[in-house]
């Protein structure tokens, strides 16, 4: 007997006298093959008498990967709010120490100490993002990387997770190769594309976790995605446009918003903050009910409103101060 695919379809889904009634599949539905017997009267290519097929919606798969955690949030939200405000920092100290030399800066020294710390960024980038690729792949997976010979659905997060840092650790090693040696001598444009590149990397994974994620998490990762997009913009812009103050500010304010809505992030969907009417319920943010969820929605808009505001009123008092102690008399007439 020869099976042909809606033989298949059919056994996957059972037939009447199966007790299934030819209705839709509630779980995981067995086909059986003939000994010797493939579909379509082709060979098994090693198939078992019984496969397993997952007949679930694909909605409930992702509920098999876990949500991520407050320390998960909190470790990358440190990275990027530390780099973040030290960029900040030091644009605006370049910007008016010297308006007219002023460039672009994927990456910035740290001075003093005799130099030994001028590479210090570069390090905490590769080092941090290094350990956080460790923890996310070889820790909370437990070293259980396949299950039946596929990847453990059950950790996808941490694999996910895992690529993006990996991105992140290849930007800080090829910055530092290209600025402490002679093999890979880069300009500061092709380091802003690599940036972009990593930032690519973070949209990517993030975007699709506001698809699976649904609720009031996947809105915190589509108000992310917004801030990621920004810093994918602006480090491409500040490749194209080198000597631009405003364009390099920006991709600063990006990253510093990064780490604080990561920080966001983690207070409210795993901490002390969550809205009333929701809750963790099986490593899932589920809501009571519509209204619950949109006004947790509306709480999470009036945040990160909050939390711009607060970033450029620091940024605009930053610079009034840097101006006060470090104003060059060029940054004045350019005011004329």
């Amino acid at each position: 007997m020869t099976l042909t695919l809606s033989d298949v379809k059919r056994q996957s889904r059972g037939s009447p006298s199966s007790g299934h009634g030819g209705g839709p599949p509630t779980g995981r539905g067995r086909f059986s093959l003939p000994s010797g017997q493939g579909i379509g009267g082709l060979p098994p290519f090693g198939l078992a008498a019984s496969v397993p097929l997952p007949c679930q919606d694909v909605g409930d798969f992702s509920r098999v990967s876990k949500m991520g955690s407050f320390p998960g949030h909190v470790l990358p939200g440190t990275l990027f709010l530390v780099i973040g405000v030290w960029h900040v920092w030091r644009s605006l100290v370049r910007y008016v120490s010297n308006p007219k030399s002023f460039r672009v800066h994927v990456w910035n020294p740290v001075p003093g100490v005799d130099g030994r710390l001028k590479y210090f960024e570069l390090y905490l980038i590769a080092v941090g993002a290094f350990i956080d690729m460790c923890i996310e792949l070889l820790y909370s997976t437990h070293l259980k990387f396949f299950v039946n010979g596929v990847l453990n659905p059950h950790h996808m997060n941490d694999f996910e997770h895992s690529g993006m840092l990996l991105m992140f650790f290849i930007f800080g090693v090829i910055t530092l190769i290209s600025q402490e040696t002679r093999f890979l001598p880069m300009p500061e444009g092709a380091l802003c594309l690599i940036a972009a590149t990593a930032f690519c990397a973070e949209y990517l994974l993030f975007y699709f976790h506001s698809t699976t994620h649904k609720g009031l998490e996947g809105y915190y990762h589509i108000l992310l995605v917004l801030l990621i997009g920004l810093c994918i913009v602006s480090s491409v812009a500040g490749a194209l446009l080198p000597t631009s103050f405003p364009i390099d500010l920006c991709s600063c304010i990006g990253i510093t918003l990064q780490g604080l809505w990561f920080y966001q992030t983690a207070f409210t969907l795993y901490g002390p903050m969550m809205p009333d009417g929701c809750g963790l319920k099986d490593d899932m943010v589920s809501c009571h009910s519509v209204d619950s969820e949109v006004r947790g929605e509306l709480l999470a808009n009036f945040q990160f409103f909050i939390m711009v505001l607060c970033v450029l009123v620091a940024v605009v008092g930053g610079y009034g101060f840097v101006a006060s102690r470090f104003g060059h008399s060029d940054e004045r007439s350019l005011r004329v």
